[in-house]
């Protein structure tokens, strides 16, 4: 027994050197092997990480959908270059025919692949519908539906039939995984977020928070100068007072085509609970999702005695405060036009 065991060893001295090289050139092929990229390009993955998942869990997803070849080796790369504990959470399009090192790359600088999604001031939610569905994010027919989701409107406490007036205006990121409810529910959270006190400061301008929303969605769509909200949104409130109709040519046009500044004498004498010359008071609700600028005007209108304005060709608003000064302006903005 003990002559086997010494013959053994002596093999195994002498050919240790031979083992080895073949472990080294084993190594070596292995690493070149797992080192390049599992295939041409023809399979494209969305990686979402999220915060708190482990470098090895992501490596493992990664080697399952066929991304790379070895999670193994790309969590050996990531310790040897200090990046397996830098991976940003977020949304990755990644493709068989990156290499290992250059995900590992992308995943550690953040470079995440989702759509930015901005919403500009005092659109409303079918605009917004025609924008994502030219961006290729959402169906406009889908988006509207999400819009009028009943289990998001009461999660959010939105005394309405849809979420018009409750998206906030900004930038969002849409990821692979995100679908029209989710991007809604973002938007109005960042609204819930950016108005906190609405409730009480609604109540001390003697207004519903459905109300101010609805005022300010008119007041964004009529503003073409920030500095003139609070000036519009004065017209609004000292109209309402008095039991003015306070006919807002946005609202004529509201559901029909986005306003571009101009209405008809069709427009104005259409039948609809929001067209401002058709009824007395408040419409049913917003036109248009308004800003954080459009609200507080509304809260806190300039103290004015105007009841009219009528657009300039510059942009910007002539407020007059009597029937005669209105027509004058009309007359020398407009030479013709529709009384506000």
């Amino acid at each position: 027994m003990s002559y086997k065991k010494s013959s053994f060893r002596s093999v195994i001295r002498r050919y240790r050197y031979l083992l080895f090289c073949l472990l080294l050139v084993f190594v070596c092929v292995w690493f070149f092997v797992v080192s390049r990229p599992a295939g041409e390009g023809r399979h494209v993955y969305g990686l979402t990480v999220r915060k708190g998942d482990s470098f090895a869990q992501t490596a493992q997803r990664l080697e399952r959908q066929q991304v790379v070849r070895s999670s193994l080796y790309l969590r050996i790369l990531g310790r040897l270059r200090g990046l397996d504990t830098r991976v940003q959470p977020g949304d990755y399009r990644l493709s068989d025919a990156m290499k290992p090192g250059d995900i590992l790359k992308k995943l550690a600088s953040g470079e995440v692949d989702a759509c930015k999604f901005a919403v500009p001031e005092g659109y409303s939610i079918y605009q917004l519908a025609e924008l994502a569905a030219r961006q290729g994010l959402f169906s406009r027919e889908v988006f509207l539906s999400a819009c009028r989701d009943k289990r998001l409107l009461a999660e959010f406490g939105i005394p309405a039939k849809t979420v018009e007036g409750y998206l906030f205006p900004g930038t969002y990121l849409v990821g692979f995984h995100m679908d029209e409810r989710g991007l809604l529910t973002e938007m109005l959270r960042e609204f819930r977020r950016r108005n906190r006190g609405l409730e009480q400061a609604s109540a001390e301008a003697g207004l519903t928070p459905k109300q101010v929303v609805t005022l300010a969605s008119m007041v964004e769509k009529e503003a073409v100068r920030p500095q003139e909200k609070p000036l519009i949104a004065s017209v609004f409130r000292n109209r309402l007072k008095i039991g003015m109709p306070l006919q807002s040519d946005p609202t004529a046009i509201y559901g029909v085509r986005a306003f571009g500044g101009t209405v008809t004498k069709q427009d104005v004498q259409r039948q609809s609970p929001y067209n401002t010359y058709r009824i007395r008071g408040i419409p049913p609700g917003p036109i248009g999702n308004p800003g954080v600028d459009a609200i507080k005007a509304v809260l806190q209108p300039a103290h004015t005695d105007y009841f009219y304005f009528v657009a300039r060709k510059d942009g910007t608003h002539q407020f007059s405060r009597t029937l005669a000064e209105h027509n004058q302006g009309v007359y020398q903005f407009l030479k013709k036009g529709l009384k506000k």
